[in-house]
């Protein structure tokens, strides 16, 4: 009578421990705001002033190769606002998921620094359109 108690209770607690481990893996992606801050030269590494949680840090955006496919990437210009799902890095941050946003949409210790940057942006470009 035993044994066979024995072997269910193997087969209730194994798969709780799976769920554990998979959740454990899932939370170490973090979310991050991030504004371009310079025009990007390389895609791999874009550099961004980014905010995680309310901490803002200028730091590299490291892409893989899924990213550099993303149609967002590709189109990334200085000032654009973006919403990312990666891990911090002691390079920067690994960038797992991309998404452009509005800049109103941003935590507010990043508004401020997209609204410079669109002025900036605006009196270097605004010049050169006639």
């Amino acid at each position: 009578m035993r044994r066979p108690a024995t072997i269910m209770c193997c087969f209730l607690i194994m798969p709780t421990g799976i769920t554990t481990v998979s959740t454990a893996m899932a939370s170490e992606t973090t979310i991050a705001f991030a504004v371009v801050s310079e025009p990007p030269q390389d895609k791999t590494r874009i550099l961004a002033t980014v905010a995680i949680e309310d901490t803002v840090a200028d730091m590299n955006l490291l892409a893989s190769d899924q990213i550099l496919s993303n149609l967002v990437w590709k189109t990334l210009e200085i000032c654009h606002a973006l919403k990312l799902e990666g891990q911090k890095s002691s390079d920067g941050f690994r960038v797992l998921s991309v998404r452009a946003i509005d800049a109103a949409m941003l935590p507010m210790v990043l508004q401020g620094v997209a609204g410079d940057c669109l002025l900036k942006k605006a009196l270097e470009v605004a010049p050169f359109v006639d």
